[in-house]
């Protein structure tokens, strides 16, 4: 009796102390304040860096936003923006995140946060992450790691989710889905691939995948490619006599290796594409010539897939083309993907940075989110050359296939006016799969209007597109974006 008397405290104070380590953990990566913004978080904040290779100081870095309204239960949502090499922070900054930035008081100042009333964090945790190592705030001391692709990248996103909630046990339970957009695409398939062998294996911690969301999503090259002809002539861009001349002259293939007479045709097509903004048909657009005349220089792109000069200045700043990603046409065929970089010279055409830039290359916020300085990771930048990538895996529907058969719940959305990867083609790709029709196509609504059009299929697969949105669909529709993001995740009815 003795005995147990003295091992019961011992025991309790193991466990105590077991406890601590657990809870404190996270709380090493509190975010207690942000320069720029003033007053109190709606929820916790966390931002830190998770090594997912220690033989090369590999570190991946996330921030954490906790749901606004019972992080407890809520979903744990996963955010990947595209390219590859752009920076998570592009969504944080200009989409979804947890605050809307506005101009500094000075030029050139520290920008000024304010909440945003349709962030994703008002219905669920939403965990940014640059990904792969040499994008955004993630880096690794061993530069030859920058030489990566997709089947690695996915493979150091499982691991990173797998520290992750060890650091995070009280939201193991919690339903969690991976969420993007553009290159992203390319990537949450493949996360999610690993991720299902990963529990198929019974490696612990068990995540608890649910399912997944893409947002204009590069998904194949023949799809992806072959639609933006279709949509330029559908949205009033070209004549039907030329939609007809190039069709007949491509055979329904406008990329690639062609002939002359149809190189010749999809040539007439990109002279009456190349000045627009190719993100979003009913943006605006001015142009730099010696911008324009590199990227027509050094790609092979469809005019479809190129994005020139930059948005006009009317929009407000959180409506700017924020930009994301990579002409994405290339990087669906296997092989190196050049970065925006290595053909304009600057970072992404048509797109403005600015406000991002300045607010995480300031070293008060890199220190508040637990970042390296510049002076050992460098300048932050929304896409990088950093890397070299390499898209290895090729199509993904028959990923999509895999996923959806097995009972996983998947919305594909695509904002409407996007000219990059057309909702056309998207669409098509979802009809591809041969599953029967549960919700027949059909408006949804917002405010008591249009807010664009869903299908609904077998296998929990819900396409939809919104209506007047461009390819970074938060961005251009908030209102709208949170509104079906929360009923989808829900489980109710778009």
């Amino acid at each position: 009796m003795a005995s147990s008397h003295f091992l019961l405290p011992l025991l309790l104070a193991l466990l105590l102390l077991l406890f601590s380590v657990t809870i404190a953990a996270p709380e090493k990566h509190l975010v207690t304040q942000l320069p720029g913004f003033h007053g109190a978080f709606p929820s916790k904040h966390y931002s830190g860096y998770i090594t997912v290779d220690e033989s090369n100081d590999r570190r991946l870095f996330y921030y954490l936003v906790l749901s606004e309204r019972a992080p407890a239960t809520d979903p744990v949502v996963l955010w990947l923006n595209g390219g590859p090499g752009c920076s998570s922070f592009d969504g944080f900054v200009y989409e979804n995140g947890p605050f809307n930035f506005e101009p500094g008081s000075t030029p050139g100042g520290l920008p000024k946060l304010q909440l945003n009333p349709y962030s994703w964090s008002k219905v669920s945790s939403m965990m940014y992450l640059d990904s792969p190592a040499g994008v955004g705030m993630s880096y690794s001391s061993n530069k030859s790691d920058y030489t990566t692709g997709d089947m690695k990248t996915a493979a150091d996103a499982h691991t990173f989710l797998l520290k992750w909630f060890e650091l995070y046990p009280e939201l193991q339970s919690n339903p969690f889905y991976i969420s993007g957009e553009s290159y992203a695409g390319i990537y949450i398939p493949t996360l999610a691939d690993e991720v299902v062998k990963g529990t198929q294996k019974d490696l612990k911690p068990r995540i608890n995948l649910k399912g997944y969301l893409i947002g204009n999503g590069v998904t194949d090259k023949d799809y992806d490619l072959n639609s933006f002809v279709p949509f330029a002539h559908g949205m009033g861009l070209i004549s039907t006599d030329l939609f007809e001349d190039v069709s007949a002259a491509c055979h329904g293939t406008f990329w690639g290796e062609v002939d002359d007479v149809c190189q010749e045709k999809i040539n007439g097509v990109r002279s009456r594409l190349k000045d627009l903004n190719q993100y979003n048909i009913l943006a605006p657009c001015y142009h730099h010539p010696e911008t324009q005349q590199a990227v027509f220089m050094n790609s092979s792109l469809p005019a479809s897939f190129r994005k020139l000069g930059e948005i006009d200045r009317p929009f407000p700043v959180r409506k700017r083309m924020a930009g994301r990603s990579w002409p994405l046409g290339l990087a669906v065929s296997i092989g190196r993907v050049p970065l925006w970089p290595e053909l304009s010279g600057r970072s992404l055409p048509c797109t403005s940075d600015e406000l991002a830039t300045i607010w995480l290359d300031d070293e008060d916020v890199r220190a508040a989110i637990h970042a390296k300085p510049k002076s050992l990771i460098g300048s932050w930048e929304l896409n990088t050359a950093r890397i070299d990538y390499t898209h290895d895996t090729g199509s993904m529907v028959t990923y999509h296939k895999k996923f959806t058969a097995m009972g996983y719940r998947v919305l594909i959305y695509s904002g409407d006016h996007d000219l990059c990867i057309p909702f056309t083609g998207t669409e098509a790709w979802v009809r591809s799969l041969g599953y029967g029709i549960v919700d027949s196509w059909r408006p949804w609504y917002f405010g008591g209007q249009v807010a664009g059009y869903t299908q609904g299929y077998n296998y929990n697969l819900t396409f939809l597109t919104i209506k007047g949105s461009g390819h970074t669909v938060p961005e251009y529709k908030p209102k709208e974006s949170l509104a079906f993001y929360t009923h989808w995740l829900s489980g109710e009815k778009i």
